[in-house]
């Protein structure tokens, strides 16, 4: 299967945006955005969907270390399901488990700032989070990802 997919690291007050290339070899930061309300959001992603050409999207599954999903996992798939509804797009989901702190790592490995730091954190968590659904083969079926019970 091919076209690009977007990646959301889904959070209450920031999401962070990646796409990967046509042929899902590979993801890319793509922005982080400030959660604004629904109507506003509704806007944005059907934009973002329109201007980088997605047929596909992925939302990051906040799992606990023991493979349960909790509330997080409960509201990012509620706002998968809003996100399906808006954009008239298949919407699947990945376990993001550790994501944001390997994001974090890798950008303070980079010398970055506090501040540009926190600016591509959830992008960068985005980017990982779909890269990791490529290399697994983007399996449509596979529930909440690798280390899914």
């Amino acid at each position: 299967m091919t076209g690009r997919l977007l990646g959301v690291d889904f959070g209450t007050r920031r999401i962070g945006l990646a796409v990967s290339d046509p042929d899902r070899k590979l993801a890319f930061p793509l922005a982080t955005y400030e959660r604004r309300g629904f109507a506003a959001e509704g806007d944005y992603f059907r934009k973002v969907v329109e201007s980088e050409s997605i047929v596909e999207i992925l939302v990051g599954l906040p799992m606990h270390t023991d493979g349960r999903e909790g509330v997080k996992a409960a509201e990012a798939r509620e706002f998968g399901a809003w996100l399906q509804t808006v954009t008239k797009l298949p919407v699947h989901y990945w376990d993001e488990r550790f994501t944001t702190v390997q994001a974090e790592s890798a950008l303070w490995e980079a010398g970055l700032t506090h501040q540009k730091r926190k600016d591509r954190r959830d992008k960068v968590a985005a980017q990982m989070i779909l890269q990791s659904y490529l290399d697994a083969g983007c399996p449509c079926d596979a529930g909440a990802g690798p280390l899914a019970g």
